[in-house]
């Protein structure tokens, strides 16, 4: 075989190799992507019933969408992306997807359970990076710091005792650190705030 041929047969042997690792790769990143969203999808439904243990299993399939014309003061959640939440189509109670944009290191991800008198039932973290040891015991696998804001409202207590104790408030702050519940019990306070704007569209949503 002469050289210009054999030239041309290695190109067309890497060029079919380039193709086919390409897609190899690309197949790879469909079935991994997938992979992820199924178990993020799974993650999530488990903590929605950890907050909502007795809802309706359809509670998880059926998100509903939080549209700004429809919702007010959307601000509120916080939210960087568009907005859903869930309702047990039994009891009626709500559970909002609500951000803490100024945690210590990040924005702080979270599920607030709220039923129909405005009350909280539970909370969950979806995500976060705060410190290990100080301001990861928000997730209840670390701590039961969570649980302090079971049966609280706007008005148990009051709007303005919505802080951490260290700033005059009710709340129960870490040790070793404040700025990753301070953001929590702010940005819990204002998903209340946004229910009680907005608890007929919440109840009402198709």
């Amino acid at each position: 075989m002469s050289m210009k041929n054999s030239i041309k047969t290695n190109a067309i042997g890497l060029a079919i190799f380039a193709i086919f690792t390409a897609g190899l790769i690309a197949i790879t990143q469909v079935i991994t992507k997938t992979k992820i969203a199924e178990n993020e999808q799974q993650y999530r439904a488990r903590l929605l019933f950890e907050i909502l243990p007795d809802a309706d299993e359809l509670m998880a399939e059926q998100p509903y969408s939080l549209h700004p014309d429809i919702f007010f003061n959307m601000e509120l959640l916080s939210l960087t992306e568009p907005g859903e939440f869930y309702r047990d189509p039994v009891s009626k109670d709500v559970i909002l997807t609500v951000v803490a944009p100024n945690g210590y290191t990040e924005a702080i991800k979270l599920l607030v359970g709220i039923d129909t008198a405005g009350t909280i039932k539970d909370i969950r973290v979806i995500s976060h990076r705060e410190t290990p040891g100080l301001g990861d015991k928000i997730e209840i696998k670390k701590s039961d710091w969570i649980l302090q804001f079971q049966g609280k409202s706007l008005t148990v207590p009051t709007f303005e005792y919505w802080k951490v104790k260290k700033d005059g408030g009710e709340f129960d702050q870490l040790s070793g650190a404040t700025v990753t519940p301070r953001a929590v019990v702010a940005a819990i306070a204002r998903s209340l705030e946004f229910y009680r704007l907005n608890q007929q569209q919440l109840l009402e949503a198709e």
